[in-house]
């Protein structure tokens, strides 16, 4: 596993908008408030010109998308790119990336949600570690959440142990100054399937990201996950997921092709994150979905701090996971070998 250089004072950091980008004021004023608190931590920010534009749910068109993200990504001074928001479309780039030439220069790429259609392949095509943690303009609300905190952390190259949080969002809340912090809607309370007793602890290769995104990329020229998980088979695969819009028929169809498809081979079990618009027309729950195609054999956390309802752990893909459960909460350590 290639593991990019951590970030020192005065690395600059890239952004960029594979995806979509910012349109509304409140974005430009979240945006603006991130630039300055990472300036203010000794950091440089370099913004490519589609972070500042939304056009049909893209910030450019998909060449241009991916010229911006490469100039980032072949600038010797840029260690980390955080990609500016989620969206829909991140896949229209693809084609115009060589994932062996970018493979020559090792870079930190971080974003989540539609983002998994680079972190996941940067991983698995590339063996370079990626980061699957919040988007850029999530370092624009004040005062800083802890998570974000400990993300610094990492990008630092710091050993750094993230703890279940108190509470966590369970819906989308609409901003009214820009630099809202997350919303304490909910306890957070994660829950266990294993035939082991608590606490319960699981350890190998870290591999996940959006569901709805993977099952887009299952199957298609950009799928070598057999091959990933054959090379980390002595580690084995904790699996991280997360879903978007996914409903307990969708879920259960998907963790299908999956699994047939050969991802779950040495996996050591799996970790789900807050599902966020969840619903089912047949009274199925995630649980029982998620259940009925991967069994009880492996151990299955659910509720996790991971994903789209806040706030949320920042993984580092390919990295060797150490995921504890007990009492309702877990944790989470990686090392980077």
């Amino acid at each position: 596993m290639i593991y990019p250089a951590f970030l020192e004072k005065d690395c600059p950091i890239g952004v960029t908008a594979p995806s979509d980008g910012n349109s509304e004021e409140l974005d430009y004023v979240r945006l603006d408030s991130a630039v300055s608190h990472l300036k203010e931590h000794g950091y440089p920010v370099l913004l490519t010109n589609d972070v500042k534009s939304s056009r049909k749910g893209r910030s450019a068109d998909g060449k241009t998308r991916a010229s911006e993200f490469l100039s980032l990504w072949n600038n010797p001074d840029i260690r980390l790119i955080i990609s500016a928001k989620g969206g829909d479309y991140l896949m229209e780039i693809l084609s115009f990336l060589d994932f062996d030439e970018m493979k020559k220069h090792p870079v930190w790429f971080q974003g989540y949600s539609d983002n998994t259609g680079l972190t996941f392949l940067i991983t698995t095509l590339c063996d370079i570690a990626s980061i699957y943690g919040n988007n850029f303009n999530d370092f624009g609300m004040e005062p800083w959440h802890q998570s974000l905190v400990q993300n610094e952390a990492l990008w630092k190259g710091e050993p750094v142990l993230q703890n279940s949080f108190d509470f966590c969002e369970n819906k989308f809340h609409d901003r009214v100054i820009g630099l809202e912090g997350y919303h304490p809607d909910e306890k957070v309370c994660w829950s266990c399937l294993s035939t082991d007793t608590e606490p319960l602890s699981l350890q190998g290769r870290l591999l996940g990201g959006c569901l709805d995104v993977l099952l887009n990329l299952c199957g298609t020229r950009y799928d070598k996950v057999k091959e990933f998980v054959s090379r980390y088979k002595q580690d084995g695969i904790v699996w991280y997921l997360e879903s978007f819009a996914l409903g307990s028929e969708e879920l259960a169809r998907g963790l299908w092709q999956l699994r047939e498809a050969g991802w779950f081979q040495h996996a050591k079990g799996f970790v789900f994150g807050r599902p966020c618009f969840f619903h089912s027309d047949t009274d199925t729950s995630y649980e029982e979905a998620v259940v009925s195609v991967l069994g009880t054999s492996l151990p299955i956390l659910f509720q996790a701090d991971i994903g789209h309802r806040g706030p949320q752990f920042a993984i580092v893909n390919g990295s060797i996971g150490t995921i504890t459960y007990a009492n309702g909460g877990g944790s989470l350590s990686m090392e980077f070998r």
